[in-house]
């Protein structure tokens, strides 16, 4: 497939200051942490402009708002727009909007980026701010709790403590302790917590799309557990043109669950991180019959009708299937 297209399309939504707008829908018009985190997975291995440029962006975003990280390093918060911010506007300023903001998975993600840029070569970390902000952050969890913390999870939903967003603090945490201070307490309460939540995601959830990125990118889990989430997801979630996040899930649901495109591909990337070739081949044909000529892949393809939702192209779409099929063709080239 010719790959370099959807490296063009992941262009087309940075913007000036480094960072990433989520898809260039107006819907979506905004800059997520998570979202950004993501999106720059593809030029984490060796140094970028394009990686390194990113966290700057995310790196100023949190200078701007450290005065609230320093409240909440003490106390924790209790209203939605206490947290840390989970969403900004393309300039990078918080929104006014009432939102799900409580999202711990997403401060692990940016720890976790930062950390193993950084060891991969990446000059993520400009000067001693930098590594304060880490610092801090990491203090904010601590006050968070976050291995029992209720949060609204990587989709933004209803407040539970869910083991997607323990496993992202760990693996973010892990990956800056040799960066700042990071207690080894605090690592272990969050390993703890997960051993008693998985395979589930939560209390309501029995299974989740979430849970993939225990596996790919993070490489939090033992083998034997891998496995299994990865059964549950592709017997209970997976579907023809993606995977359903979660059993019942209303978000574009036409009479059945919208069918989330990135799956595919971070299946294969998970079934790839366990060394299943055979399986990963699976997913490769699938993942290929997904992705449009053009490389605009969707968000996902509405539940019942089985048509793309404006959301198109995704920005971490576009990222974990190119991600995929070069690791893939590199596989098959050799």
């Amino acid at each position: 497939m010719h790959t370099n297209e959807a490296i063009e399309v992941i262009d087309r939504m940075r913007l000036p200051n480094g960072a990433y707008t989520a898809s260039l829908s107006q819907d979506y018009r905004y800059v997520w942490i998570r979202d950004v985190v993501y999106t720059v997975l593809p030029f984490i291995q060796k140094p970028s402009e394009r990686y390194e440029k990113a966290f700057h962006a995310l790196f100023d975003l949190f200078r701007a708002y450290e005065w609230k990280i320093d409240i909440h390093r003490k106390k924790r918060p209790v209203y939605q727009f206490e947290y840390i911010h989970s969403r900004y506007s393309t300039d990078l300023k918080e929104i006014p909007a009432e939102w799900g903001h409580a999202q711990n998975d997403a401060i692990g993600a940016f720890l976790w980026g930062v950390g193993e840029g950084w060891r991969l070569g990446q000059k993520v970390i400009r000067d001693e701010k930098d590594l304060e902000i880490v610092q801090k952050l990491v203090d904010y969890l601590r006050c968070l709790e976050y291995w029992q913390a209720p949060d609204n999870g990587m989709w933004e939903e209803n407040m539970e403590v869910h083991a997607s967003s323990i496993g992202a603090c760990v693996a973010g945490l892990q990956a800056v302790k040799l960066l700042v201070r990071v207690d080894e307490e605090l690592i272990k309460k969050g390993e703890e917590a997960l051993r008693k939540f998985l395979p589930r995601e939560s209390v309501s959830k029995e299974t989740d799309l979430a849970l993939l990125s225990l596996i790919f990118p993070y490489c939090m889990v033992e083998r034997e557990m891998a496995l299994n989430i990865l059964n549950q997801v592709t017997t209970k979630l997976e579907r023809r043109y993606g995977v359903i996040r979660y059993k019942n899930d209303l978000y574009y649901n036409n009479g059945s669950e919208a069918e989330w495109c990135f799956g595919l591909p971070w299946l294969g990337l998970c079934y790839l991180e366990l060394g299943n070739h055979e399986k990963a081949k699976e997913y490769y044909e699938k993942t290929k019959s997904i992705i449009p000529e053009n490389w605009e892949v969707p968000e996902l393809y509405i539940g019942g009708v089985n048509v793309p939702n404006g959301n198109t192209p995704l920005a971490w779409s576009v990222a974990l299937s190119y991600i995929f099929i070069t690791r893939m063709e590199e596989q098959l080239i050799k």
